[in-house]
C-alpha cells in the first residue's frame, strides 16, 4: 500500500460506499479491446515472471496489476484483498471477533482507552489506563496500532494473553481472555445541564438509524429537552442508508436528502422515506417522538467530519434544521461502489458524486458551518488533510477553478495526522465546541475561539439556489430509485 492510501485509510476509512452485487450498468465492458497495451501487459508479466532476482506467482502479479489500476484513480478507489474486504464488511456491518476495548498510542505503546460494558475484556478485568506491553508474549513497544488490532482480533472463542502495565500493580499482569462477538455502538447520548441533550455517532453503521432513533426516545423521557447536540466530529462516513436515516430524524418525511450522478446517468434521488433508510427492516422512525423534528439543533463538524457525515451536515443546513458549528469538513462528495469479483476479494470503484438537497457539491470544498469555532479557546489540534490536498482527488464539477489536481506533501501530510498533545474527549466537560453549541442552544455568546483564516472554496449556500440540478425538488414526490443496502 502506498503512502497516498495509508494517508487516506486513517482519514476516510468508511468512505461512501454503495455495497450490493455488482449493477448491469458497471458490469459492461467495451467490446473494442485495447489489445496492444495487453500484449504490452502480457510481455511485461512474462519478462518479471521469468527473469525477476526471486519467484513470484501468477497470483501476486495479477493482484498487484489490479492495485496499480485501481489505486492510481483517485484516493478511494482500491483493490480490497481478502483481508481488506473482510475488514470492509467488518466496518459496514459493526461487528467482529475481538475483545472489546478502544485503544490509543502513547510514547510508542498501546494504551487501553476503555473497554466496552458487557464484553470479555470487561469480564477479564481490563482497565482504563492499562498498558499493552505484550500480546501472546510478543511485544508491541513501537508497533503500528493498525497491526495491533489485526492482532487483537480473531476467531470468536480463541484465546489471546495481555501482558498489561497497571499503575497500581508493581508487576506486569498476564491477563487471558476469550475472543467474542463484539458489536461496535456508533452512537452514545447524555443528557446535559440546561436541559440540553447530546448525540455523538462516530460512524454510520447497519444499525446507527436505529440506535439513534432509540437515543433520541430515551433522551426526550421525562422533562422535555430545549435542545439538541448532534456531534459528527471525526466521523468517517459509513453506509448511505445510514446517513439517510439520521437525517431523516430531524426533517419533514419525504424531504429529498441527497442526489447522486454517476457518469451517463440520470440524477438518483434519495428521500426522507422508509424504502431508502430502513429496505430491509420495519421503519425505525415510525414511534419518534415529534419534538426530534421542532427541538433547536446544533450540529458540530470538523476536518475529520467525511462522507456521511457531510450528508447529513449538508441536508441539515439546506433546509436550515441546524446550525452547523465547528471547522470545515474534509470534503469527500464522492461514491464508492463495492464490487465482489469472487467471494474474497473486490474493488471500491468511485462511481458518482453526490450533491446536497440544494444542489451543492462539496467534493474538495467540504461543509463550511454557519458558526466557525477552533477546536479550543487557543485555537485548533486537529490538521488533518482534506480531501482537497490529497493527490488525484476528484474535480468539484461546480467549481471550474478547481481545475487542477491536488498533489499532497506526504511527509507534511503525514505530519499532519499526528495525534494533539492536548487531546480532550468529544462531550466532556473540556470539550470547547459542545460548550459553545450549549451557548448557542441557551441563548448565551458564542466564543468562536482563535480561527485559521482560510477561503473556502466552491460556492456558498445562497449561490446554490440558482443552480439546483435539473428537477431538483424538496423531495415531496416518491423517490425514482428503490434503495438497496449501500454503504459509505
Amino acid at each position: 500500500m502506498t503512502s497516498r492510501k495509508r494517508l487516506v485509510s486513517y482519514m476516510v476509512a468508511a468512505g461512501l460506499l454503495l455495497t450490493a452485487v455488482m449493477p448491469a450498468w458497471a458490469q459492461k465492458v467495451s467490446h473494442e479491446l485495447p489489445y496492444e497495451e495487453l500484449q504490452r501487459f502480457a510481455r511485461v508479466f512474462a519478462a518479471v515472471k521469468n527473469n525477476y532476482v526471486e519467484p513470484v506467482s501468477s497470483q501476486e502479479l495479477i493482484a498487484s496489476a489490479i492495485k496499480g489500476m485501481v489505486n492510481d484513480l483517485d484516493p478511494h478507489s482500491s483493490f480490497l484483498d481478502e483481508n481488506e474486504f473482510e475488514e470492509m464488511k467488518e466496518s459496514t456491518d459493526g461487528e467482529f471477533g475481538g475483545l472489546g476495548i478502544e485503544i490509543g498510542a502513547e510514547q510508542g505503546l498501546v494504551k487501553i482507552i476503555a473497554p466496552i460494558e458487557d464484553t470479555p475484556a470487561a469480564k477479564a478485568g481490563i482497565m482504563p489506563g492499562d498498558l499493552i506491553i505484550k500480546i501472546n508474549g510478543e511485544s508491541t513497544e513501537g508497533k503500528p496500532l493498525n497491526d495491533v488490532i489485526k492482532q487483537l482480533r480473531g476467531e470468536p472463542g480463541s484465546e489471546i494473553v495481555l501482558t498489561v502495565k497497571r499503575s497500581s500493580s508493581a508487576e506486569p499482569l498476564d491477563i487471558k481472555i476469550v475472543r467474542d462477538i463484539i458489536q461496535i455502538r456508533s452512537v452514545r447520548s447524555k443528557r446535559l445541564p440546561d436541559d440540553i441533550g447530546y448525540v455523538r455517532i462516530s460512524q454510520f453503521q447497519e444499525r446507527t438509524g436505529a440506535d439513534l432513533a432509540q437515543h433520541l426516545t430515551d433522551l426526550g423521557k421525562g422533562k422535555p429537552l430545549k435542545g439538541l447536540v448532534l456531534d459528527l466530529r471525526n466521523d468517517p462516513g459509513g453506509l448511505l442508508n445510514a446517513a439517510i436515516g439520521v437525517s431523516a430524524a430531524f426533517i419533514e418525511p419525504n424531504k429529498l436528502v441527497v442526489s447522486t450522478k454517476a457518469r451517463e446517468q440520470e440524477m438518483q434521488r434519495y428521500l426522507a422515506v422508509p424504502s431508502e433508510y430502513a429496505p430491509d427492516e420495519s421503519d425505525y422512525l415510525k414511534n419518534l417522538p415529534d419534538w426530534t423534528r421542532k427541538v433547536p439543533l446544533v450540529v458540530l463538524i470538523n476536518v475529520g467530519s467525511a462522507s456521511a457525515s457531510e450528508i447529513v451536515a449538508g441536508a441539515l443546513q439546506d433546509y436550515q434544521r441546524a446550525t452547523i458549528m465547528g471547522n470545515r469538513s474534509f470534503g469527500k462528495g464522492s461514491v464508492q461502489v463495492v464490487m465482489p469479483l469472487d467471494d474474497n476479494t473486490g474493488i471500491k470503484l468511485t462511481t458518482a458524486r453526490y450533491y446536497t438537497p440544494l444542489g451543492r457539491s462539496i467534493q474538495a470544498t467540504g461543509i463550511e458551518p454557519d458558526i466557525i469555532v477552533s477546536d479550543t479557546k487557543t485555537g485548533d489540534l486537529f490538521s488533518f488533510p482534506r480531501e482537497a490536498d490529497l493527490s488525484d482527488h476528484l474535480n468539484n464539477d461546480q467549481v471550474p477553478a478547481a481545475g487542477v489536481k491536488g498533489k499532497v506533501n506526504t511527509d507534511k501530510a503525514i505530519e499532519m495526522l499526528k495525534e494533539p498533545e492536548e487531546m480532550f474527549e468529544f462531550g466532556s466537560g473540556e470539550d470547547f465546541q459542545l460548550q459553545q453549541a450549549i451557548n448557542h442552544l441557551t441563548g448565551k455568546k458564542v466564543d468562536q475561539g482563535v480561527i485559521t483564516k482560510e477561503k473556502p472554496k466552491g460556492l456558498s449556500k445562497e449561490e446554490m439556489e440558482a443552480v439546483k440540478p435539473s428537477g431538483s425538488n424538496d423531495g415531496s414526490a416518491a423517490g425514482d430509485k428503490s434503495a438497496e443496502k449501500q454503504s459509505k
